[in-house]
């Protein structure tokens, strides 16, 4: 069995974050010692890596909601996943393809700034002009 802050320190999860995780259902209410202190199985490490590593990927709560359900039917076809999985990644294209322009125009920014002191500043300019801006972002 392990504490709250040793299933922290196993999964680089944060303990708020943990509670967090159980009030929304995604972890099931830990278990209570006798002196009422939280205490998580080797499942409950498992499915707090799945769930953090998910994170990391950007999945949505929601999303993580469902692929921990399917997880728990084994004999469900792998397609549900993968729709899931396909939909993530076209949410990360989506948000890359936003990015790209701003990167430009930060690195058309900085370029230019080429001022020994702030009232010289073109990143300073720039950000309070937006019509020195390149493109629209």
């Amino acid at each position: 069995m392990l504490t709250i802050g040793e299933l922290s320190r196993a999964t680089g999860v944060k303990i708020p974050t943990i509670r967090y995780y159980e009030q929304m259902g995604l972890m099931a209410a830990a278990e209570r010692s006798e002196g009422n202190q939280r205490r998580y199985e080797s499942r409950d490490r498992e499915r707090l890596s799945f769930i953090r590593h998910a994170r990391d990927l950007g999945f949505t709560i929601e999303a993580i909601r469902e692929l921990l359900e399917l997880s728990a039917h084994p004999e469900r076809p792998c397609a549900d996943a993968d729709q899931i999985a396909v939909r993530q990644l076209e949410i990360v294209r989506d948000k890359i393809a936003k990015l790209r322009p701003l990167e430009k125009e930060l690195e058309r920014i900085t370029a230019r700034c080429h001022g020994d002191h702030i009232k010289d500043c073109y990143v300073l300019q720039s950000l309070a002009n937006h019509d020195l801006c390149a493109s629209e972002h």
